[in-house]
């Protein structure tokens, strides 16, 4: 035997406590191994490929504007929509983390490592702490996506750090899980097959109807969509506790494996309890379906806005809103003005009320039309704005001056809804846009459905035609025949065929006042 070999054996004596120099130089070399193969994590394809895209489709949400309705944000949805983002990314975490772990096996080095004085579970630990630096890319991305919504000027709402943080602690969760899977079942062809499985899987149960709570809330992300914004105390998700769900999940995982490695000192065996009770303390939190207060909560803020509304003044009319959403009632106050500056007679003068409305009492995933309000002179505005909103709003404010209240409004028929729709949209920068926009077919020819916050409104082919030529002309040119002759415009016995007489349309071949041209309510 050498003397380097033999003073080496002196240093390291088996069963020995080492001593803190040497601790903190097997910590070094971890940490070196972590940094190697984080590297070579990143330089994976497919890793590379999707974080590429994963920045790349944030970005086109961010630039794109989705038809202005991004110029508004709710940033309590826009931390929820921060989390499906990494998905990609995090299946090519996991099947390259497993390969990465897999790697001697394969290559059949296993013998080679095994005489290291670094045993296998710290090697374990540093497969581990190689995704820490992908993770903090994904925080970074998260980070800016939120603060660009955040930092516009229409935004509102209160965003959650809770929420942010289950992108990262996915692609954390996919590593480890990654490494444990690796440790579990020594074949690469496994992740594969895992990923599948799992799709599989979670395609079934989301097909499933009627699951428990705590079983939908052991999935990584939770997005609750389909229903319009919800001020940020009524969200009742339990995103802390989710949060700390994960976070002891990949502690917990990784622990698992370094078990399976050997590393079972006291150290790891009481981090594996921690993250075990944290665990666990998230899945109990996160289980308990929405209480008995936030129900009526929902239901008050449905049934009774006004009781937790704020109202201001902007002009001759009055805007309630929630209290997240008061900084916008001069929005819907500039498109309230510009519709009543078309009407005529009383119509122009009108004091009206805009309300501020949801639905909350079916929960996050509803989309339940609103029913419209039978108050007289009483607009609904809904809490999202920007792009196809501003011309359904206008169109409601419209059928409010025409017929006296949204339930009237949306059984307009005859001439009126010509004028509804020319009142609505006749103002706006951009008249044939908008119309095409707030139709359901986005077309501007034959028949459609116009839309409003509420219940929307049939418009014919002939009335469709009579509203395209009104829209293409001046509007100067249309509004003092609108102002002289306000009555009989907004009359319900006056034709569509009559309309356009009246403001220099000329007559379609079905403008003979029959049922066809849209005279009859119901008809098309």
């Amino acid at each position: 035997m050498s003397t380097t070999t033999h003073t080496a054996l002196k240093a390291a004596p088996t069963g020995v406590e080492p001593s803190a120099p040497a601790k903190a130089s097997r910590t070094a070399a971890v940490l070196a191994l972590a940094r190697f193969e984080a590297r070579e994590l990143l330089m994976q394809i497919p890793v590379f490929v999707f974080f590429l895209l994963y920045v790349g489709y944030t970005g086109w949400q961010l630039f794109s504007g989705r038809e202005g309705m991004d110029d508004y944000p709710v940033l309590q949805n826009v931390d929820r929509g921060t989390q499906s983002g990494p998905f990609l990314l995090a299946v090519a975490i996991f099947v390259c983390v497993n390969r990465a772990v897999l790697r001697s096996r394969r290559r059949d080095t296993d013998r080679h490592l095994d005489v290291l004085v670094m045993e296998p579970w710290r090697r374990t630990v540093a497969h581990g702490l190689s995704v820490v630096p992908l993770a903090a890319l994904t925080t970074l991305v998260v980070a800016f996506q939120f603060s660009w919504a955040a930092l516009k000027p229409g935004a509102v709402g209160h965003g959650s750090l809770a929420e942010l943080a289950v992108g990262p602690l996915m692609v954390l969760l996919s590593g480890v899980l990654g490494v444990l899977s690796a440790r579990l079942i020594r074949n690469s062809f496994a992740a594969p097959l895992f990923v599948v499985g799992v799709a599989a899987l979670g395609t079934l149960a989301s097909s499933a109807s009627g699951g428990a709570r705590w079983e939908e809330w052991l999935w990584p992300t939770v997005s609750e969509v389909g229903a319009d914004p919800f001020p940020s105390e009524l969200l009742g998700r339990p995103a802390a506790w989710h949060a700390l769900y994960l976070t002891g999940l990949v502690v917990l995982l990784l622990c698992l494996a370094v078990l399976l490695g050997g590393g079972r000192t006291r150290a790891v065996k009481a981090v594996t309890a921690l993250a075990l009770a944290a665990t666990a303390a998230g899945v109990v939190g996160q289980s308990p379906d929405d209480s008995a207060a936030l129900l009526a909560a929902r239901t008050k803020a449905s049934v009774s806005p006004q009781k937790v509304q704020s109202c201001v003044e902007h002009g001759r009319s009055t805007y309630c809103a929630f209290p997240e959403w008061t900084g916008r009632t001069a929005d819907w106050a500039g498109i309230a003005d510009r519709v009543q500056s078309l009407a005529g007679g009383s119509a122009g003068g009108e004091r009206i009320t805009v309300r501020q409305r949801i639905d909350a009492r079916y929960g996050l995933t509803s989309d339940a039309a609103l029913p419209s309000a039978t108050t007289p002179a009483t607009v609904t505005v809904g809490t999202r704005w920007g792009g196809n909103r501003v011309p359904e709003f206008a169109v409601g404010v419209a059928s409010v001056l025409v017929a006296g209240d949204e339930k009237s409004g949306g059984e307009i028929c005859g001439g009126r809804a010509v004028t509804t729709v020319w009142l609505a949209l006749g103002a706006l920068p951009d008249p044939m846009e908008a119309f095409k926009n707030v139709r359901l077919d986005d077309s501007v020819k034959g028949a459609g459905l116009v839309l409003t916050p509420t219940n929307g409104l049939s418009l014919s082919a002939e009335q469709t035609r009579v509203v395209r030529e009104l829209l293409e002309k001046s509007r100067y040119n249309v509004v003092p025949k609108v102002k002289a002759h306000w009555a009989e415009l907004t009359s319900p016995k006056t034709s569509t065929a009559r309309v356009a007489e009246l403001l220099g349309v000329p007559a379609g071949a079905k403008a003979n006042g029959s049922a066809s041209d849209g005279d009859s309510c119901g008809q098309q």
